[in-house]
């Protein structure tokens, strides 16, 4: 999802040289390569009052302006989709995720993702947190299975929210590693935050 927002960008010596959509994604925070890429294209964010294409290389002085849009209205209904209910109860849903499913609908999945297909077996869950995440209090990556906990109503979500929040609640992932490793066991601490070129993605940072 994007705001609409004016912005400009004055090239400095450091981002010489740099594609124009990569310069963009990596300033704005709220705007990926592809949708710098596309308004670009549409003339939408112009250099020094020109339209270029998404790979012009940026130049010292250049004076970037433009406006990310307002995001189109997202629908999405309930779906048939089989999800895997490992428990119910009045409260709460615990349910295995399949890898190959998007959690909640965003740009590009509409549909097909297990919001549809809950709203579908539990109709209640409707109006409870965000809009586009009913009954969502954390989520799982598109490949990566798991056990996720759903909140049925407005009680149960908020005590779940809080306790993802205060990490009350323990997470365990396994993970396939290929290659020959150097130690049976170790440590990755790293922050964690947006990768530089595709904004939708997150990446570790040394």
């Amino acid at each position: 999802m994007y705001d609409q927002s004016a912005f400009t960008i004055l090239v400095d010596v450091s981002d010489s040289g740099k594609r124009l959509d990569l310069l963009v994604a990596s300033r704005i925070s709220c705007c990926s390569r592809s949708v710098a890429a596309s308004l670009i294209r549409n003339g939408k964010i112009r250099v020094q009052g020109s339209a270029k294409k998404p790979g012009y290389r940026a130049r010292t002085g250049d004076e970037i302006c433009g406006a990310i849009p307002p995001p189109e209205p997202v629908l999405f209904k309930p779906e048939p989709i089989p999800i895997d209910i490992l428990y119910q109860d009045d409260d709460i849903i615990v349910l295995n995720k399949q890898p190959g499913i998007v959690v909640h609908p965003a740009p590009g999945h509409y549909s097909g993702t297990l919001v549809n297909a809950l709203l579908y077996h539990c109709p209640g869950l409707k109006g409870i947190g965000q809009e586009l995440r009913p009954g969502i209090v954390h989520r799982l990556d598109k490949d990566t299975s798991g056990v996720m906990v759903v909140a049925k109503n407005s009680a149960a979500h908020q005590n779940l929210a809080l306790q993802f929040k205060s990490r009350m609640i323990k997470k365990k992932y396994l993970a396939l590693v290929y290659g020959r490793m150097k130690s049976d066991s170790g440590r990755v601490s790293l922050p964690i935050g947006r990768h530089p070129v595709d904004r939708k993605k997150m990446s570790t940072h040394s």
